[in-house]
């Protein structure tokens, strides 16, 4: 059987698909720094504000699976440009938003667009590059361009902020997005999985995205109903129920978005729970010192952003290095050391003070925190196409984002909890305390957490995560289980 023309274009397209990705991971970090101002404008609340947040993250993550499905299924550049015509049309919604309500209805209605968006431009790549150096190749310079727009975002979000406005951060995705409709037609081909029966799962989409929405809700609330409150408890058995019938709906649907046989893969399941713990602690930690940095030193959205530059050069180098060398030691030693390198950024975090300084207090913290990000991200994206067949490239693909928007959202809330927890606390123990010193206190005790979660992720990367099958890794030809056309 002859081997699969190669597309001349492919390198092309690649460039283009990782613009849509930069542009959904910068969307999703480019607004920690600006909460603060983002608060001044429109009169959010401490617990409301983390909503700006995991609004987006929510949709995005709850449904990613389902557009990932739908992208297979009804054609991946179909999707990937009504992902971005609606992403598009949300950012503009964003950026004229005068109340809290109308930005985070439009930062969930963001969270639908880059759902479809994302996981379809992810298997187009898939489906683009033969598995082994090349695909390798291309994922890491995806995962890289990921990376360095989830940090890069300080650097372009400081100037914006400080200079025509918060409002700016949202619309600077018109242009791109505008270029990416323009370009799609042109650069990529229409493919879709090689199945007679399309069937998806829109139940399992939505009992997954409320139980998730309901824990959020229950961690980010506990700080003022308190964490053993009828409240807390009956929000959060409602979200288990939520979770347990996710699970049974998906062992009975025709076509379910997460098939149990996804889990027989030991390389896979560790791969996402990586994933997740790292957009947890990526989440939690930034969450917190955006608003310690601006809050309590009194840096500037411009200033934090600029200080902050060593972390996305850190997640490049990380990025690069990590998928050089995954295959060749294996997934678990790239994963423990990365996930490592964000506990000990996050253990060096945890020393703020309240009268603290850039080089003294948040230097060391970003320096190992970036290329942990980066080795991290790449390894669990690898690792979550290992030996996937190409009609199922879109829901592995989906489920790897997946987890990363949930640990977002997740990573948010906690942080978010556990710092105003802390502060309150602080103040109700020591009444007349200066408000920075509370503020410095739950900063630390967010950090901490943060450590936390980290050690959770070395175990899991010890526990699950190994070499791929031989087969998997010499493979070079992806099965072939595709209908494509110009």
């Amino acid at each position: 059987m002859p081997e699969p023309a190669v597309d001349p274009r492919r390198w092309w397209a690649l460039g283009l698909l990782c613009g849509a990705f930069f542009m959904v991971i910068l969307d999703a970090a480019i607004v920690i720094v600006a909460l603060p101002s983002i608060d001044s404008a429109l009169g959010f609340s401490v617990q409301g504000l983390q909503w700006v947040i995991s609004a987006y993250a929510l949709t995005f993550g709850g449904l990613l699976l389902l557009g990932g499905r739908a992208a297979d299924l009804l054609g991946r550049r179909r999707m990937f440009m009504v992902g971005v015509l609606m992403f598009t049309a949300a950012s503009l919604v964003c950026g004229l938003a005068s109340s809290p309500a109308g930005l985070v209805t439009a930062r969930a209605a963001q969270g639908v667009g880059a759902a479809l968006m994302t996981p379809t431009a992810l298997s187009i790549i898939a489906t683009t590059f033969q598995e082994g150096a090349e695909r390798n190749k291309a994922l890491g310079i995806w995962a890289m361009l990921g990376g360095l727009g989830g940090t890069s975002a300080w650097l372009i979000g400081g100037p914006l902020v400080d200079g025509p406005g918060w409002e700016w951060i949202f619309f600077i995705n018109i242009p791109i997005g505008l270029a990416a409709l323009a370009l799609s037609p042109v650069l990529l081909h229409e493919s879709r999985a090689a199945t007679t029966r399309r069937s998806y799962d829109p139940l399992g989409a939505l009992t997954v995205t409320g139980a998730l929405a309901l824990l959020v809700y229950a961690i980010v609330e506990a700080p003022d109903a308190g964490w053993a409150d009828a409240q807390t408890i009956l929000v959060v058995t409602a979200a288990a129920v939520l979770l347990g019938g996710f699970a049974a709906i998906e062992s009975r649907a025709k076509a379910p978005l997460m098939p149990l046989r996804f889990l027989r893969s030991r390389i896979r399941v560790g791969a996402s729970l990586a994933m997740l713990l790292a957009g947890t602690l990526v989440w939690g930690m930034t969450f917190t010192l955006t608003l310690y940095a601006q809050q309590v030193l009194g840096f500037s959205a411009l200033k934090f952003g600029v200080s902050s530059a060593v972390m996305p050069i850190g997640a490049a180098i990380g990025s690069m290095l990590g998928q050089s060398i995954v295959l060749k030691v294996g997934f678990r030693p790239v994963a423990v050391v990365g996930l490592g390198l964000m506990g000990a950024g996050s253990f060096a975090l945890t020393q703020v003070s309240v009268d603290g300084s850039y080089i003294d207090d948040l230097f060391l913290g970003l320096l190992l925190f970036g290329p942990g990000l980066g080795a991290t991200f790449v390894t669990a994206s690898i690792g979550a196409l290992v030996d996937v067949a190409d009609r199922d490239s879109g829901l592995a693909s989906g489920l790897s984002n997946t987890a990363w928007m949930i640990g977002g959202a997740l990573g948010t809330a906690l942080a978010s909890s556990v710092a105003v927890s802390r502060a309150q606390d602080y103040l109700a123990a020591k009444p007349g305390a200066n408000p920075l010193v509370a503020l410095t206190e739950g900063s630390q005790s967010a950090f901490w957490a943060c450590v936390v979660v980290a050690v959770v992720g070395v175990l899991v990367a010890l526990l699950l995560l190994g070499r791929p099958r031989r087969a998997a890794e010499n493979r070079l030809q992806p099965a072939s289980a595709e209908v494509a056309s110009e």
